[in-house]
């Protein structure tokens, strides 16, 4: 008969029951379809049959990947207790990124929000779905800082920038776990990955090789895992990339010296679908048994999806060549987990076949996704002042995405896109009259036939003004979705030049999972919306939009490159010795493109709305601060358009001289307002030393005294500068 275990002697009077074994199958995680009373048991093939695995390591395993549904997680668990000898019950794993069945935009697209407070409602209600259906842990927040737009899982992230991610991090941990795991059945436990820097992936080509400093590292690519840290997140997910050479999965620098040692973190580690056995070819174990040898001790908790723990760890520690105490280690983190979320009393944790069509997409959790997708949005371009479309128009809706119902974007793993709302749709709903709009596919996403060509240009010609709906189809990013030309296809690209030979008023929406190079659409339409991959209510938020219902906030968390040939690009690079546009540079000898600007089209920050904003008087509270003072800074803020509008106001700063170089600029704090017609607010950030620190080169975390520069503004490139000095 199963027990209740439910403080730390219990669950050690637990491990001293199991035998070796029993311990190392705690080790492994197993896809849904190895499990009785899956609806998918028995149908094991391909690569997954290649595993060999055995049935008594199903019995002994610790937990499932990729189970949903509460009856078959019910069946499942009722099974496993049953053949379990000691009714050990299993922990339901799952990647619920931006939604479960109600779809939230993209990461990217919330990270363009720069709504804090939303972003952790959407994940409290990924949350709220995904437990009433019986999942325990998430594979989310993802948090890796994001510089280079060919890599597909940019779309993962919510951008460039370590600061902002990091307050998404945290917003994402509070969403999903609540403020008490135990008992608050609604919420999930939180895996932050990828540890670490998997966002730098060379060339933007998923799993390629990281090479960077620690110094670099520890500034930039750390600070968000941290904050989810920080905030409460119960486990860490490897990345499949190097750290310093060495595989982060096999990493003990990286995994036990600085995640366990250093940070303090108890919680468990868990590898990537298949990372474990990759130390194979990475080149740094000889065979499997070298691989968990590697892993064991860099202080890896969990093995996805491979079976070097199993086949080897207790030949190992048999042999002496592995203390059983590290086994015996990440077993008592994998117990706590469990109990934490309370699986000892409650293995059936949280579902509930009967709740789960009232909860799963309702009415509230749509609205919620509406709300987010309209704010996730960004205008780029506005040209004489396209949009909002006046009411008495009548539109021509043109483009591969105008009735197409891939808006979910990757990661969308229990969506439907059967119940999407396409943009048409969004028209459909937003317009009474259905004469008002027409719609012509113009192209597929890839492809285009001169039939789809002039049944576009004929429904533009009989219109006022043209929404052409273009973007990447979803296996265009994502996971594995790394691409050398960021542009669209040429097939769109064609479309967008026949309909602009028209000289008819036209809008580009643009369904995408990353930054893209928009030339070829930004300077041959009128308007550019950024709409991202904008989930369940996508359509419905974007029409509101287009017809000045909900007047656009978005800002850029990723900049828009001007072309593929400057990435990674992004606003916080470093100065060189021969900066383009210094008073006393050269004309040739600088550090330039010849062909192509420096900066990117768009910037980070960057976001236009349907009302205008101005900024001016701004004042520093002090002209120096010391260690013991904070510092005011302060900006007036004023709508000066006809329409209310949210306005993100950001603050950014630079250390002038340090004791290495410093960025250009350092996101330090931004603020939404709210602002009416002609209404005017005084925007106030306070600054402290603490914010002035970095890691120098003994990687010593701590300030320079002297002069720094703060910038207050829309964007990272438009803003009003003020000094002040740091006395130490």
């Amino acid at each position: 008969m199963r027990s209740v275990f439910l403080n730390k002697q219990h669950l050690e009077d637990l491990l001293k029951q199991m035998t070796i074994d029993e311990k190392i199958g705690q080790l492994s995680q197993l896809a849904t379809p190895f499990f009785k009373g899956s609806t998918e048991s028995g149908k094991i093939t391909g690569p997954l049959e290649q595993l060999n695995i055995s049935d008594d390591l199903v019995k002994n395993t610790g937990s499932v990947l990729g189970a949903s549904g509460a009856k078959e997680i019910r069946n499942i668990q009722e099974q496993h207790l049953k053949d379990h000898r000691l009714s050990i019950p299993l922990l339901f794993m799952s990647d619920i990124i931006h939604g479960y069945e109600t779809i939230f935009p993209v990461p990217l697209g919330i990270g363009s929000s720069w709504d804090i407070e939303l972003a952790e409602k959407s994940a409290e209600i990924a949350a709220k779905e995904s437990a009433v259906s019986g999942i325990h842990v998430t594979f989310a927040p993802m948090v890796d800082l994001v510089r280079d737009p060919r890599w597909g899982r940019v779309m993962e992230s919510t951008g460039e920038d370590s600061y902002l991610n990091s307050e998404f991090a945290k917003a994402q941990v509070r969403g999903f776990q609540g403020e008490d795991l135990t008992k608050d059945l609604n919420r999930l436990a939180t895996c932050v990955k990828h540890f670490a820097a998997y966002g730098a992936a060379e060339a933007g080509r998923d799993y390629n090789t990281v090479n960077m400093s620690e110094r670099q590292l520890r500034e930039t690519y750390l600070p968000a895992f941290q904050a989810a840290l920080d905030a409460g997140s119960k486990l860490v997910m490897t990345s499949f990339n190097t750290v310093d050479g060495i595989p982060a999965t096999g990493n003990k620098k990286l995994m036990r010296d600085i995640l366990r040692d250093e940070w303090g973190f108890d919680g468990v580690t868990i590898t990537d679908w298949g990372a474990l056995k990759e130390l194979l070819p990475h080149g740094v174990a000889e065979d499997e048994r070298e691989a968990a040898y590697k892993a064991i001790q860099a202080g890896v908790d969990i093995e996805m999806m491979t079976t070097c723990y199993p086949d080897h760890l207790k030949n190992l520690i048999e042999n002496k060549e592995v203390d059983e105490e590290l086994l015996n280690e990440a077993v008592r983190r994998i117990l706590q987990l469990k109990n934490e979320l309370g699986l000892f009393e409650n293995p059936y944790r949280g579902l509930n076949e009967e709740h789960e069509e009232k909860v799963i997409l309702n009415e509230e959790h749509r609205k919620v996704a509406k709300e987010l997708a309209a704010k996730s949005c960004v205008l780029l371009q506005n040209n004489n002042n396209t949009l909002p479309i006046n009411r008495s128009q009548k539109v021509a809706i043109i483009g591969p995405f105008a009735e197409n119902n891939d808006i979910l974007g990757p990661w969308s793993w229990k969506g439907n896109k059967d119940i999407a709302v396409t943009l048409a749709k969004g028209f459909e709903k937003r317009i009474n009259n259905r004469d008002q709009f027409v719609v012509a596919k113009g192209s597929k996403v890839e492809s285009i036939t001169k039939e789809q060509l002039q049944k576009a240009v004929s429904a533009a010609e009989q219109s006022d003004v043209i929404v052409l709906a273009l973007g990447e189809h979803s296996e265009m990013s994502g996971e594995a979705g790394s691409r050398s030309n960021i542009k669209l296809p040429d097939a769109q690209l064609q479309l967008v030049d026949e309909i602009y030979q028209l000289g008819k008023p036209t809008v580009a929406v643009l369904f995408n999972g990353r930054p893209l190079d928009l030339h070829g659409v930004f300077d041959k339409t009128d308007a550019v919306l950024e709409a991202w991959f904008p989930g369940t209510e996508g359509g419905a938020a974007i029409t509101e939009i287009l017809y000045g219902d909900v007047n656009p906030s978005g800002k850029l968390s990723m900049s828009f490159p001007y072309s593929v040939g400057q990435v990674p690009v992004y606003y916080n690079h470093y100065n060189t010795g021969r900066p383009q546009g210094a008073p006393d540079a050269q004309v040739r000898y600088v550090s330039q493109f010849l062909d192509i600007p420096n900066e990117p089209l768009f910037p980070f920050g960057y976001g236009l709305s349907y009302t205008t904003y101005s900024y001016q008087n701004m004042r520093l509270s002090a002209p120096s601060i010391t260690p013991d003072d904070t510092l005011k800074v302060t900006i007036t803020v004023k709508n000066t358009g006809k329409i209310a509008g949210d306005e993100t106001v950001q603050l950014y700063v630079r250390d002038m001289v340090g004791e290495v170089v410093r960025p250009l600029k350092e996101l330090k704090g931004f603020k939404k307002i709210h602002l009416q017609p002609q209404e005017e607010k005084d925007v106030t950030f306070e600054l402290t030393e603490k914010q002035l620190r970095y890691y120098h080169s003994d990687l010593n975390f701590d300030s320079d005294k002297g002069k720094f520069e703060v910038y207050v503004g829309p964007n990272s490139k438009e803003v009003h500068t003020l000094s002040f000095t740091l006395i130490k």
